[in-house]
């Protein structure tokens, strides 16, 4: 039998999240999560917490980095983990508005994770205002490395202490007390990539003799992959028109969020065709034309060009950490402030990139990354900001249409946070969970001071769209955030 990849080391796309990380983009994901009832006690979270961290155990590994960059990094047992370094408690003044929460949340995103420790950390955050029917709540904000966990892996730590009854059954304990593995030295981590880079690639030769015992269909399957990489990277090297998205970031970060109904994603899809995720980008190119024509931008003929990540995850690779996306260069025709005119050129535009097939390109082309020397792909990646490849980031990821719970307290929404790149100033991200599709915009700090203006277009396009779709019913209502709260959380300028 020949040497296999180490399962530790990060892979290439892995590694290109922390080689992005610099100049004030900082790679983490992470989320605003609110829950009704009175917050818990601190250590009653850390005892949960305790638990259940064997389920998890990547949470409680940190990076070692290969001399001289001859290999990716590897994951480590942290000899020193100590769970109350990652498990914060917070409290917000009164009277404890989403705005507090939210600008709370931006200052928690502007710190870069301590690349010397596991990768993540987890906010209790008390003083949240009642709802308005006086129920109370509460917050957790988590951050965790893109190149620990990606948006739809389903194993993390907010994922593990989630149930799906407010009492759930115990948690197993682990089959053995966990004791750290001995760090590898220097000169052991350098010895491991260097034999492995030797012994990895007799792997694909082996891969190679087989597609000739199946010719004609490997060559066909070969075709298809090819055609579809180039036309990923077609599309990936146009450049993007130049924006006020588009500027110099630094490290600091607003946050802003709105939720609406799913059910009105539904009727706008059923309605006017398309897909929700269509409904989605439609209602984000509606906000972004009048945000910008309101700035006094020119929209006149503009479209902007969005990367879109896309799940590659396959089944069997459900709950496994470590990223499995690939994406989509979508083009937002920002011109077009008619709600069923943008969302049918929306929907022409994504049924055509589908069939180009740029998402299964982009898989291929990140898959290469696994086999550049780590040298050459850590440049590769540094390089990527430097040239305006696209407007922002929207990325919508499916979440559970049933309640969840932490410690018998039911969760009320969850805002979803996609990082910034460099010269990058907004990202969008979506996640549907119960029946609600939460939107959460993260912006720089300097370059959008106006974020609470775009959150308020975001409100108005949804309204707009579901209007547009309407056939002599009521109109949605557009009122209450989720089941405890305001339509939106705006930044404080």
């Amino acid at each position: 039998m020949g040497a296999v990849a180490n399962p530790d080391r990060l892979s290439g796309l892995d590694a290109a999240f922390l080689h992005l990380e610099a100049q004030g983009a900082h790679m983490h994901v992470a989320s605003v999560i609110t829950f009704a009832g009175e917050a818990p006690a601190y250590d009653e979270v850390r005892a949960a917490l305790t638990e259940r961290l064997h389920l998890v155990p990547r949470y409680r590994q940190q990076l070692a980095f290969v001399p001289l960059d001859q290999g990716r990094p590897v994951w480590v047992d942290d000899p020193h983990f100590t769970l109350d370094y990652h498990l914060r408690h917070s409290a917000l003044p009164a009277p404890g508005t989403d705005e507090q929460l939210a600008a709370l949340a931006g200052r928690l995103f502007a710190v870069q994770l301590d690349r010397d420790k596991p990768l993540w950390e987890l906010h209790l955050v008390e003083g949240l205002a009642p709802a308005p029917d006086g129920t109370p709540r509460f917050a957790l904000i988590a951050k965790t490395h893109h190149a620990l966990v990606d948006g739809v892996s389903g194993v993390d730590i907010t994922s593990v202490l989630f149930s799906t009854a407010p009492d759930p059954a115990p948690v197993g304990p682990p089959a053995s007390p966990w004791l750290p593995r001995p760090r590898p030295g220097a000169a052991q981590l350098l010895v491991d990539a260097l034999a492995e880079r030797l012994t990895t690639p007799a792997e694909a030769l082996r891969g190679l003799r087989a597609l000739g015992r199946a010719p004609r269909q490997a060559g066909d399957r070969v075709l298809t992959r090819l055609t579809a990489a180039g036309a990923m990277s077609w599309a990936g090297l146009r450049a993007a028109p130049p924006t006020p998205l588009n500027v110099t970031i630094g490290p600091h970060r607003r946050y802003g969020w709105v939720n609406a109904p799913l059910d009105q994603f539904k009727g706008i899809k059923n309605q006017l065709g398309g897909t929700i995720n269509d409904a989605v980008l439609a209602t984000v190119t509606l906000a972004l034309g009048r945000w910008m024509r309101g700035r006094g931008f020119d929209t006149e003929g503009l479209v902007l060009k969005a990367m879109v990540p896309v799940s590659v995850r396959a089944g069997d690779q459900e709950g496994a950490l470590g990223n499995r996306v690939s994406a989509l260069w979508a083009p937002l025709p920002v011109h077009e402030d008619d709600p069923r005119a943008a969302l049918a050129l929306i929907r022409e535009a994504m049924g055509d990139l589908k069939a180009s097939g740029q998402a299964v390109g982009a898989e291929v082309l990140t898959g290469l990354a696994d086999f550049a020397p780590p040298t050459i792909a850590s440049q590769a990646a540094r390089l990527q900001p430097r040239r305006r490849f696209f407007n922002l980031v929207v990325t919508n990821v499916p979440g559970p249409q049933f309640p969840l719970y932490l410690l018998g307290r039911r969760m009320l929404a969850i805002h979803p946070v996609a990082p910034l790149a460099q010269n990058t100033a907004l990202s969008i991200a979506i996640m549907s969970y119960c029946g609600r599709l939460c939107f959460g915009l993260l912006a720089d700090f300097d370059a959008l001071p106006d974020l609470d203006d775009l959150v308020g277009e975001l409100e108005g396009a949804m309204f707009d769209l579901g209007r547009a779709a309407e056939t002599g019913r009521h109109p949605w209502r557009m009122t209450g955030r989720d089941d405890a709260g305001a339509p939106a959380a705006r930044a404080p300028r």
